[in-house]
């Protein structure tokens, strides 16, 4: 069965796909920095939720391995649980930090948290992929790194969120270049009914946005289709399709 790591799966696309693909006979490893909350987005797919995460047997079968993408050690964790396969077939870097809320202009954001920001969007999924290199190459797989129109669109507030997705963007593409192996996606959801797209507009009615299904099923209908490696978005899929003029700023993704 083919098998996938999502890092961010306990809300928004991560939980979306966790659930898509695992219905599909997936096998998972999905990570999140909160217990609780992985454990009830995963809930009814047979998933055991330890302080490593624990496999459950059969079709469909899910690792949960609760942590922080930026914390080496739990990136080691995720890479043990894929050891005895060999192989991984895709590596979905969903895990993303959306920084200060509301969103500040560049002259004050403040350093640290853009390092933070940085550590989580741009070296942390790099990490993954440097430590996962071997079983990817063995799948021929293919690797989604979760963008967002803020990584091309110049909107004021968004310098640290929006560059970090275009750093990763960018990594992205190379990537691609350095290693035609593989199939290398950046991928744009576009607006989510998220969390994260909330703390993003604070105080402002969100309810107009997709559900984040919408773009996992665009996102599903790229893995199956394998074109080749290059950024895309889910607008560019019919099952993306919405009504006009709910887009009111850049997208969040996750």
């Amino acid at each position: 069965m083919p098998t996938a790591v999502i890092t961010g799966a306990s809300q928004g696309l991560g939980r979306a796909m966790a659930r898509a693909l695992a219905e599909r006979g997936w096998s998972l490893i999905v990570d999140a920095r909160h217990v609780g909350q992985l454990a009830a987005a995963v809930g009814g797919l047979g998933a055991a939720v330890g302080p490593l995460g624990a496999a459950a047997g059969g079709l469909g079968a899910v690792t949960t391995i609760p942590g922080d993408v930026t914390d080496p050690a739990h990136r080691a964790a995720i890479a043990a649980a894929i050891a005895p396969a060999g192989r991984l077939d895709l590596l979905m870097n969903n895990a993303s930090r959306l920084g200060p809320s509301p969103q500040p202009p560049l002259r004050s954001y403040p350093l640290a948290e853009l390092g933070q920001v940085y550590q989580t969007n741009v070296l942390a999924p790099l990490a993954l992929i440097q430590l996962l290199a071997g079983p990817l190459t063995a799948a021929g797989g293919m690797v989604v790194n979760v963008s967002s129109d803020a990584a091309t669109d110049a909107y004021p507030g968004w310098g640290g969120y929006g560059s970090a997705k275009a750093a990763l963007d960018q990594l992205t593409a190379v990537l691609a270049t350095e290693e035609p192996g593989l199939r290398w996606y950046a991928f744009d959801p576009g607006d989510m009914r998220t969390a994260m797209h909330q703390r993003a507009f604070p105080g402002e009615d969100i309810s107009d946005r997709p559900e984040p299904e919408v773009a996992g099923a665009a996102l599903l209908r790229l893995l199956s289709q394998r074109p080749p490696s290059g950024r895309y978005r889910a607008s560019d899929y019919p099952e993306a399709s919405r009504a006009p003029g709910t887009q009111r700023g850049p997208a969040v993704t996750r």
